[in-house]
C-alpha cells in the first residue's frame, strides 16, 4: 500500500510539472510584451560627400608600462580624397581609454591627428585596445588599435 501511494505521489507530481511546462510554453508563445525591434534602415550614403584617408599610424605597440601610468597614443592621418574629411565621432572600445579628435573638417591633402589616452590602473598584463573612427569615408568606420603590456608596480 505504501508503494502505491508513493508511486501515485510521484506520478501526480510529474504530471503537474509536465502540465506547467506546457502552460509556460503557451504563455511564452502568446506573450507579445517583448518583441525584437525591426532592424534600422540602412542610412543612404551620399557618395558625393565621401573622401579617402591614408592612416599614417593605425596600429601601435606602446611597449611596457607600470600599472597606474597614463599612456598617450597619437594616430596621424592624411585626407587623400578631394572632399573635406569630417570625423563624426571617435569611440574607444572601453572606459579605460579616452580620445580626442579634430572637430573641424580636414581639407583635402591636409593631415590630422587623433589622440588617445589609456589609463593602465587595474589593467595588468597584455592589453589590446581599439578606437573606432566614424567619418565620411566609403567604409563609414575605421578601427585603430594599440597594444600595451602593463606590469604590476614593484613593491
Amino acid at each position: 500500500m505504501k508503494k502505491f501511494f508513493l508511486i501515485l505521489l510521484v506520478a501526480t507530481s510529474l504530471a503537474s510539472c509536465l502540465n506547467n511546462t506546457d502552460k509556460e510554453k503557451d504563455i511564452a508563445a502568446n506573450d507579445t510584451s517583448f518583441k525584437m525591434p525591426p532592424p534600422a534602415p540602412e542610412e543612404s550614403i551620399d557618395s558625393s560627400k565621401l573622401t579617402t584617408v591614408l592612416w599614417i599610424d593605425s596600429a601601435k605597440d606602446m611597449g611596457t608600462v607600470t600599472e597606474g601610468e597614463l599612456v598617450k597614443i597619437s594616430y596621424r592621418f592624411r585626407n587623400t580624397g578631394n572632399k573635406p574629411l569630417v570625423i563624426e565621432k571617435v569611440q574607444p572600445a572601453c572606459g579605460c581609454t579616452v580620445a580626442e579628435y579634430p572637430k573641424e573638417p580636414i581639407a583635402p591633402g591636409k593631415e590630422g591627428e587623433i589622440k588617445a589616452e589609456f589609463n593602465s590602473q587595474g589593467r595588468e598584463g597584455v592589453q589590446k585596445k581599439t578606437v573606432t573612427v566614424f567619418a565620411n569615408i566609403p567604409e563609414k568606420i575605421y578601427t585603430l588599435a594599440f597594444d600595451v603590456t602593463v606590469n604590476k608596480p614593484k613593491a
